[in-house]
């Protein structure tokens, strides 16, 4: 892996990258920063250059006090994009990243090829029933001020109890656990997560509401990959509904919410069929 730390005009960002070709970029979620592709990045960086930032607030990356609403990250990774002279890429997220992804092919889908969602909800599915709003409690605490600072520091504590919440059939290693909670021991960065959350609440989700990615809809084609045992996000929540023109969803049984950890030959082997049939050279 090289590591690299380039500045947008908003912040500096810390990037691994490996491999050359077509380029990929990988975009973590959350509790987690690049180190989550860590059993793909081998295998893909054999035939693509593979780029895998730490979002803003995680890792390695700077913590600006604000602008962790979705957009703006979107367009941190967009301006990264220009940093490093690419103009068009395949694209691949998890979780938060998996948003940030869709966000990316809406607002600038000159920029993606292909894109590989794992384990996201869709930010133009019509809203769902209400009634299963309570799934969210954690983020409600998360996005609280002070208290969402304790609870990230309480998850770098039990990180089993979060993994099982989410639904994961495979606990990370304790070398992993706190390579990715560890880093919430760091005030700016306990900070920065109260900042995603509360963001999504205050920002994010009235745009859902109103139906503004419905009407911006999805052009490029996507593959969403989705563990049935996600506590979270549910297959209800995938139903694109008219608003995507290529989009297909895959559901798998024996995974949870960290797909990428739980099962990660099923998502390379769907990752190099599904960005092998696009015509990025």
């Amino acid at each position: 892996m090289a590591h690299s730390y380039p500045e947008t005009s908003r912040v500096r960002l810390h990037v691994a990258q490996a491999g050359a070709g077509p380029p990929l970029v990988l975009l973590h979620g959350w509790p987690q920063h690049w180190y989550e592709w860590r059993d793909l990045i081998p295998p893909l960086s054999e035939r693509y250059r593979v780029i895998c930032p730490d979002l803003p607030g995680f890792g390695w990356s700077g913590t600006p006090e604000h602008g962790y609403d979705k957009e703006t990250l979107a367009r941190d990774i967009l301006a990264l994009l220009d940093q490093l002279g690419i103009e068009r890429c395949y694209l691949a997220g998890h979780d938060w990243g998996g948003w940030i992804g869709f966000l990316i092919c809406q607002l600038a889908p000159e920029r993606v090829e292909r894109y590989l969602a794992l384990n996201i909800a869709l930010p133009f599915a019509r809203p769902g029933n209400p009634l299963g709003l309570w799934r969210l409690w954690y983020q409600w605490v998360l996005g609280a001020p002070l208290l969402g600072q304790r609870m990230a520091h309480w998850i770098s504590q039990h990180p089993a109890t979060m993994t099982r919440w989410a639904g994961a059939q495979r606990a990370w290693s304790q070398d992993e656990a706190e390579s990715f909670l560890g880093q919430f021991s760091e005030p700016a960065r306990a900070r920065a997560t109260v900042a995603l959350y509360r963001s999504f609440q205050l920002v994010d989700l009235p745009k859902v509401v109103r139906g503004k990615y419905r009407r911006l809809g999805l052009t490029t084609p996507s593959l969403v990959l989705h563990g049935v045992r996600d506590q979270v996000v549910r297959p209800g929540n995938l139903r694109a509904d008219g608003a995507a023109t290529d989009l297909t969803v895959e559901l798998v049984e024996n995974s949870g919410h960290f797909i990428v950890d739980e099962q990660p030959e099923l998502v390379l082997a769907r990752a190099q069929e599904f960005f092998g049939a696009g015509g990025l050279a």
